[in-house]
């Protein structure tokens, strides 16, 4: 199936399945995802300072001593919605221990959920998927803004199920910290 024909035989219900079978088709590198209400999204490929922070995100929760395997980078998760099930690629996921092979992975041992925001993308990232990954109970969800700062929002999941804000700061100084005053 070439990119053009994905338009023209879009399916009346998009499958997680059919997700998969879109993302490996399409030549660009794009990410497709789709809410738990069925609202279909396609992300285009991240820039390099969007892959660099990723990279020094990944990096600092390595030596810290997070095993590589509990530290993914683009893994598929899985959230449930009211019409079935949506699906989002978060940039980086934390787990609490390592995951079965798959496409998309369940929300179980899913401790922390990154998102660097990309142009265009401010809406759903500070939104859209911050109000989805409360309702799906991921503990932390932490936004990657790229102004001058870098700055990380660390949101908390609190009793309500909504996330508050637990504290915000340039992505320089998070590195110069440890993960575990973070993550406790």
């Amino acid at each position: 199936m070439s990119a053009g024909s994905v338009g023209r035989h879009m399916p009346p219900v998009i499958t997680l399945d059919d997700l998969a079978a879109m993302i490996a088709e399409d030549p660009h590198g794009h990410r497709y995802e789709i809410s738990p209400e069925g609202a279909l999204s396609v992300v285009p490929p991240p820039d390099s300072e969007h892959a660099a922070i990723a990279s020094r995100l990944l990096v600092w929760l390595a030596m810290a001593g997070w095993p590589a395997e509990q530290i993914l980078q683009v893994a598929g998760i899985r959230i449930a919605g009211p019409n079935g099930e949506g699906a989002r690629i978060p940039d980086l996921t934390l787990w609490s221990k390592p995951q079965p092979r798959g496409v998309w992975l369940a929300l179980t041992d899913l401790l922390l959920v990154i998102e660097i925001v990309s142009p265009g993308s401010e809406a759903i990232d500070e939104m859209v998927k911050r109000h989805e990954y409360a309702a799906a109970g991921i503990p932390r969800y932490w936004l990657v803004d790229r102004d001058p700062a870098l700055t990380v929002t660390q949101h908390q999941l609190g009793r309500s199920g909504e996330y508050g804000v637990a504290t915000k700061m340039p992505l320089a100084w998070l590195l110069n910290t440890a993960p575990a005053d973070h993550l406790d």
